[in-house]
C-alpha cells in the first residue's frame, strides 16, 4: 500500500510539472499593425517674398520637416533662378563628399516638400535619384541669406546622379528644398556635398 500512495505521489507530481514545463517554453507572439512611414498630410506650400518663379505651383504639398534644423540668422534674398540643364554624372569620391542624406517619397503622397538640413561647406551638390520622379524645383540656401532656386519645369527623371548645383568659390549650405513627386511605388532621393 505504501508502494502504491508512493506511486500515485510520484504520479501526481510529474503530471503537476509537465504542463508547467511546456507553458513555460510556450512563446506568444504578438502582432502589432505596421504604421505607416509617414502620415500624409496635405498643406499649403510656403514661399518667401521675392521667390523667383512665377508659374502655378501646386496648392497643397505633403511636407516633410528636414532631420537636421538649420538657422540662418539673415534675410533670405534670392538669386534669379537657374534653369537645370540634366547632365548624368558620376557620383565623386567618397574622401570628397562632405554630406549626405536621403529621403523617400511615395507615388501616392503625390507632391512632396522635402528639406535637407546640411550647415556643411562644399563646392557642388548632387542628387542621386533611384526611381523615377518629376521634380518642380530646388532652393539652395547660403548661409549669407542667398537663395539660389534651380527650376526643374516639372520635368520627370529617371534613376541617376546628377550635378544639382555647382558653385566652384566654395560656399556654405545651410539647407537645400526640393519640390518632387514620385513616378514609381516608390523613389529615394539623396542630395550630395561634395569639396
Amino acid at each position: 500500500m505504501k508502494r502504491r500512495i508512493k506511486f500515485l505521489t510520484f504520479a501526481i507530481f510529474i503530471t503537476m510539472l509537465v504542463p508547467a514545463a511546456s507553458m513555460a517554453q510556450r512563446r506568444v507572439v504578438v502582432r502589432r499593425p505596421v504604421l505607416a512611414r509617414h502620415p500624409i498630410v496635405r498643406r499649403p506650400l510656403v514661399f518667401h517674398p521675392g521667390h523667383p518663379l512665377r508659374r502655378r505651383l501646386p496648392a497643397d504639398v505633403v511636407v516633410r520637416a528636414a532631420r537636421r534644423t538649420v538657422v540662418v540668422n539673415r534675410p533670405l534674398v534670392f538669386l534669379p533662378a537657374v534653369t537645370w540643364t540634366r547632365t548624368v554624372v558620376p557620383l565623386p569620391a567618397r574622401d570628397r563628399l562632405v554630406w549626405q542624406d536621403s529621403e523617400t517619397i511615395s507615388r501616392d503622397e503625390e507632391w512632396v516638400d522635402t528639406n535637407f538640413g546640411i550647415d556643411a561647406s562644399g563646392d557642388a551638390l548632387f542628387l542621386d535619384i533611384d526611381g523615377k520622379a518629376k521634380l518642380n524645383f530646388a532652393e539652395v540656401t547660403f548661409e549669407n541669406g542667398e537663395v539660389q532656386v534651380v527650376d526643374f519645369n516639372e520635368k520627370t527623371h529617371d534613376t541617376g546622379v546628377y550635378k544639382l548645383l555647382d558653385f566652384a568659390d566654395g560656399r556654405h549650405v545651410a539647407t537645400v528644398r526640393i519640390l518632387a513627386k514620385s513616378e514609381s511605388d516608390d523613389t529615394k532621393l539623396s542630395v550630395y556635398l561634395s569639396k
